[in-house]
């Protein structure tokens, strides 16, 4: 009879994570390659946190896609200079879920209380961040670069607005305060704190090391490395380091900050 409910409860988590990704793709949020990106990741948070770390997934992606396609006219100003869309592929999938899916298959072959807490943070890190950037990008300030408080255009990587910063505190209070209501002794506060930080982190890395273009034919500053047709010339940052890898070190730099707090303590 146990295995039974085991298999059943096995079955629901698949078909819980099929049906997230089959609507995330029929609402435009996700591409095919990001549907696919998202079922593994699905499944290996099911195996680690089982329904409580799908729970905990599902309001990151829910309000993540939310904010994404909020004022979506407004942010289409912005399509020219950075990379990523609405609809998320799976590198970009990648980027925020796949330091959580780790963290959940790590906890199965090293099980720790910590690698639940390290879990949390991560997201609460991933959804800091997408709130920051869906939401700020929507200011009618103009945001200012993070390592010299300089205005700059709307959608520049490293800048920062009022609005972005308070939208990155509540996102990661979100996740802080949901799961609370999935574990027992979440330390909010901790997790708010560092999913705040995990924010700032992807804000400074994006100033410095992300790589900067410029379209020759036009002269707008881009993220893309081709634009009017022609490749792009980079005039700042690390050619390797895009978008997608500033989320994920953010993400793996949050979740270590709390491992030797947690280790100092």
């Amino acid at each position: 009879m146990k295995r039974l409910w085991y298999a059943m409860n096995e079955w629901m988590y698949v078909a819980a994570v099929l049906t997230v990704a089959i609507g995330g793709f029929f609402v435009h949020s996700l591409s095919v390659s990001g549907a696919v990106a998202t079922v593994f990741i699905g499944l290996a948070v099911a195996a680690g946190f089982s329904w409580k770390g799908l729970c905990l997934l599902g309001v990151f992606f829910v309000s993540s896609s939310f904010w994404s396609h909020f004022r979506h006219q407004q942010k289409q100003k912005l399509v020219e200079k950075v990379e990523k869309g609405a609809q998320r592929d799976y590198i970009q999938v990648l980027a925020n879920g796949s330091i959580p899916a780790a963290i959940s298959l790590l906890s199965l072959v090293f099980p720790s209380s910590l690698w639940q807490a390290m879990f949390i943070v991560s997201i609460a890190a991933a959804n800091a961040d997408t709130w920051a950037s869906e939401i700020g990008s929507t200011s009618q300030q103009p945001p200012r670069l993070i390592t010299t408080w300089k205005k700059v255009e709307p959608g520049t990587s490293g800048a920062v607005t009022l609005l972005g910063t308070f939208a990155s505190f509540f996102g990661a209070l979100v996740i802080a305060i949901a799961s609370s209501q999935l574990w027992k002794d979440v330390p909010i506060f901790v997790v708010t704190i560092i999913g705040f930080l995990g924010s700032l982190f992807d804000t400074y890395f994006g100033a410095v090391w992300q790589a900067m273009y410029r379209c020759d034919v036009c002269g707008i500053e881009t993220e893309k490395r081709a634009h009017c047709g022609k490749k792009t010339v980079r005039i700042k940052g690390v050619r390797f380091i895009d978008n997608n890898l500033v989320n994920w070190l953010s993400i793996a730099c949050s979740s270590i900050v709390y491992f030797f707090v947690t280790k100092l303590q």
